[in-house]
């Protein structure tokens, strides 16, 4: 019989409350096979564990580390040049009363001593996003006339600062055969397969610079398919997550609250996505097999990232899991169906 080329997985960055075993104890028993814990959860207090540790934990509960989603440290790194306090969740106290400068380098050599982490882990696939490189003004997409001026040009000054700011991280992720797995989301340095593309291309087609593919980011006029067939062969790393766009609600209206929003997300089953569609075109567009090939595995995650604004994390996360589990996680077929018509 053919078999799957998936399994299910979990993100854990929004399990942080859980420590490594915890989480990894609660996603065995929601019927995870492998997980994707945070790399906060790979911290004893502020200093990370180290890979004999790590390893011990996944082993006693035969658990496979799919990944380390590092999408804050990461956003840290590239948005702590414009002062944001958007930053301050993520780092320690005392880092965050430094200056942006020595802020950012904290995040550079935080990534550096997790890349030799990952490296102990045999881990190749970094799921992230690059913070606000082009800063707040480009980052809103608002569509006016404002962006350049005669002494100013923020999207040719967001190029240069993107390749600057990266090109270390960049050069050692390379060095190690790593990809960075930007995750297109509003407000970071990609908010399209355009914004994407034009990473790659003035970072002279850096090999590392990767997408992780997920479809609920597409809600303002890309469509996941449109999205991610444009960036087919830089996929090595998605999520299953799905949303709902409340009609006739402001898509952009200052609503704090997530079930006040125009845009939610939900849980996997009743969202606007189908995520069936979506997991056959990860399959087209090859995702599976650079996955299997880089991390020298027989399958690939989906990874779970489900969140709600109305149902317990651990409830919506377990769904979710159970979800791909029965109805993502099919095999695949060898042929075409019609090839057994008329024998």
């Amino acid at each position: 019989m053919a078999q799957p080329v998936f399994h299910p997985s979990v993100e854990g960055a929004q399990h942080g409350a859980k420590t490594l075993a915890q989480f990894l104890d609660y996603a065995k028993a929601a019927g995870a096979v492998g997980v994707q814990p945070s790399n906060y959860m790979l911290q004893d207090g502020n200093k990370l564990k180290s890979a004999k540790e790590i390893k011990q934990t996944f082993e006693q509960r035969g658990m496979l580390i799919d990944g380390i989603s590092c999408h804050c440290i990461t956003w840290v790194h590239t948005t702590a040049w414009t002062g944001s306090p958007t930053i301050r969740p993520f780092i320690p106290a005392d880092v965050a009363k430094q200056s942006v400068d020595k802020i950012e380098k904290w995040a550079e050599d935080y990534m550096m001593r997790l890349f030799d982490l990952a490296a102990e882990l045999g881990v190749k696939v970094l799921p992230m996003f690059w913070g606000v490189a082009f800063g707040w003004e480009v980052a809103t997409g608002y569509p006016w006339g404002f962006w350049k001026g005669g002494d100013y040009d923020l999207i040719e000054e967001g190029k240069e600062r993107f390749v600057k700011k990266t090109a270390k991280i960049r050069k050692k992720a390379s060095s190690m055969g790593f990809y960075l797995c930007h995750e297109i989301h509003p407000g970071t340095a990609a908010v399209c397969a355009d914004d994407f593309n034009v990473l790659v291309e003035i970072c002279d087609g850096d090999k590392c610079l990767a997408v992780n593919a997920d479809p609920s980011h597409c809600w303002e006029g890309e469509s996941w398919e449109t999205r991610f067939r444009k960036v087919a062969d830089r996929v090595y790393a998605c999520h299953v997550k799905n949303h709902v766009v409340r009609p006739g609600f402001p898509l952009r209206r200052m609503a704090p609250d997530w079930p006040d929003r125009a845009m939610q997300f939900v849980d996997i089953p009743s969202g606007d996505l189908n995520m069936v569609r979506y997991a056959e075109m990860l399959i087209n567009i090859g995702y599976p097999k650079r996955y299997c090939e880089v991390m020298g595995r027989k399958t690939a995650p989906l990874i779970v990232e489900a969140e709600s604004a109305y149902r317990d994390i651990d409830a919506t996360s377990a769904n979710g899991i159970a979800y791909v589990r029965d109805y993502l996680c099919f095999p695949i077929a060898a042929g075409s169906f019609e090839d057994g018509m008329g024998a």
